[in-house]
Order: structure tokens, then C-alpha cells, then sequence
């Protein structure tokens, strides 16, 4: 394959939700907030984590799973990329599981033609507990085993996205163990309270380190079930420089992805080809 010109760019977006307990409630706002970025002339459009499903309880979850390959998300899914001719990163959807009472947390990435291209089940696995809050996904999750990443050959060009999943923006080994991509893509719903805390700096690390884009989708706001969802869906590029952010509420934002920023970054200051381990 030829090497991409420098100039070559790709407009992506980011949706930011609410999700309730109401699957079909969801999905429609899902499918008129990817619409809207699509009209605006993105090509990939990230939905986020639990963008499905915000149930009352955790084991909520269990009455949507579907099989992979089939069922009513994947259907919806399928039909709203192949309607915007767009990539639709799906944020997470619940899939059976070894476990009868658990599921995999898994993205599904589809294609302008709605087929399914590649899928990543959420490996780190949140635990967080406080005198006021408590969540321990590996009750009602099972844990993915293989790092997730997805090329797509959009216009003639060549672009490597790394996926992954919320809680596994904490551990930069995973994000090295994928190589050099151009942009993670990263569906979230980080709470208010660790959120306001690590979010944006977690994020920019991962950018600046592993000098790329980082596009993350999140909840952003306060959910049926009594939750609060920190927000912030971000776009960085590989300086780390903040190029969109939103703040709460439903919406999205989108930016450019541009082979030459990657370039200029890599070149001036090569620190992937100086790593030593």
C-alpha cells in the first residue's frame, strides 16, 4: 500500500449520552445524535459505554444480551451505519458470556455497508467502593483477553485505531501492547467522582505517550438509576492538546484526524523509537 500524503485528514466524532433503563429510548437517541454527526460530515462516529442500556440495577443487563451476529442492538446498529455511510464504533453492547449470569462489555465497530468489522470485549473489569458509591462489574461482567484494533482504508487512506473500554484507560500497558495507531478510540462512563479526578489527565497521558489521537466517548450526566456520569467527551491529538470537549448533557463533538500532525509529532520528538523495554 502507498504511503499516505501527509495531508491527508479524516473527520471523526464523538457522541455523548445519558443512557436510561429503556432500551428502545436509547437506541433512538443514539440513532438522531450519530445522524446529526453524520450530517456534519463524519466519517467514524464512537458511540459510548452502556449507550444501550443504563439499567436500575447492574443485573439489568442480563435481559438484552444478545448472541453476537444477532439480535435487535446489532440489527438497530447495522441499519444506522449502513443509513449515515458511516464507521459506527458501537460503544458496548451486552453479549453472552461463558457465565450464565454475566456478559461481555464489547464494542462493535460496522462498516458504511452495516457489517459487523471487528469487536473488543472490555478486559479491565471496574471495582470501586466508597461509604456513598459502589461498583464491581466483575459481578455481573465477564472479562475480555485480547487487545482490540481495527484498520479501516477510508478515501484511499490507511487508519489504525486501538479500542478500549472506560476502566482500561488506567493501565497503559494494554495501550502499548497495541503498537502505533493513529487515534484510541475509548467509550466510557467514568463517574462523577473519579472522573473529575483522573479523566482528562488520563486521557492526555495516553495521547502524549503514545503519540496519537485519543477520541473518547462518554455518559455525561445524571441517570435514572441515581448514577452521575462525568462527561467530558474529548478529542486530543498527539501533542496532547484538548482540540473538543463537552462538558454534560446528550450531543456530540467531532475534529479532524491529520497524517501530518502525526508525523510532525513523531519526527521532532521520536520518543516510540526510543523506548529500551
Amino acid at each position: 500500500m502507498n504511503k499516505a500524503p501527509d495531508n491527508a485528514i479524516l473527520k471523526i466524532a464523538s457522541v455523548q449520552m445519558i443512557s436510561t433503563p429503556n432500551l428502545e429510548e436509547n437506541l433512538n437517541a443514539a440513532g438522531k445524535l450519530v445522524h446529526l454527526a453524520a450530517q456534519d460530515g463524519a466519517q467514524v462516529v464512537v458511540l459510548p459505554e452502556y449507550f444501550c442500556l443504563l439499567g436500575l440495577k447492574d443485573t439489568d443487563k442480563l435481559a438484552v444480551r444478545e448472541v453476537f451476529g444477532k439480535g435487535p442492538i446489532q440489527e438497530r446498529l447495522a441499519a444506522i451505519a449502513q443509513a449515515n455511510s458511516i464507521y459506527l464504533v458501537a460503544g458496548t453492547i451486552p453479549l453472552e458470556a461463558r457465565e450464565a449470569n454475566k456478559v461481555l462489555n464489547s464494542t462493535l465497530i460496522f462498516d458504511l455497508s452495516g457489517r459487523c468489522i471487528s469487536r473488543y470485549d472490555k478486559i479491565h473489569l471496574f471495582g470501586f467502593q466508597t461509604l456513598t458509591e459502589r461498583y464491581q462489574e466483575s459481578e455481573t461482567i465477564e472479562a475480555g483477553n485480547q487487545p482490540g484494533l481495527v484498520s479501516l482504508d477510508i478515501n484511499g487512506v490507511h487508519w489504525r485505531f486501538g479500542l478500549s473500554v472506560c476502566y482500561d484507560l488506567r493501565f497503559p500497558e494494554l495501550y502499548r501492547s497495541m503498537g502505533e495507531v493513529d487515534c484510541h478510540l475509548i467509550p466510557a462512563a467514568f463517574t462523577y467522582t473519579t472522573g473529575k479526578e483522573h479523566w482528562e489527565v488520563l486521557l492526555r497521558a495516553r495521547a502524549i505517550e503514545n503519540q496519537c489521537y485519543v477520541l473518547a466517548s462518554a455518559q455525561g450526566g445524571t441517570h435514572r438509576n441515581g448514577r452521575r456520569t462525568w462527561g467530558h467527551s474529548m478529542l486530543i491529538d498527539p501533542w496532547g492538546a484538548i482540540l473538543g470537549d463537552l462538558p454534560e448533557g446528550e450531543g456530540f463533538i467531532s475534529g479532524l484526524l491529520s497524517k501530518e500532525k502525526l508525523n510532525e509529532v513523531r519526527s521532532k520528538l521520536p520518543a516510540l523509537k526510543h523506548r529500551k523495554l
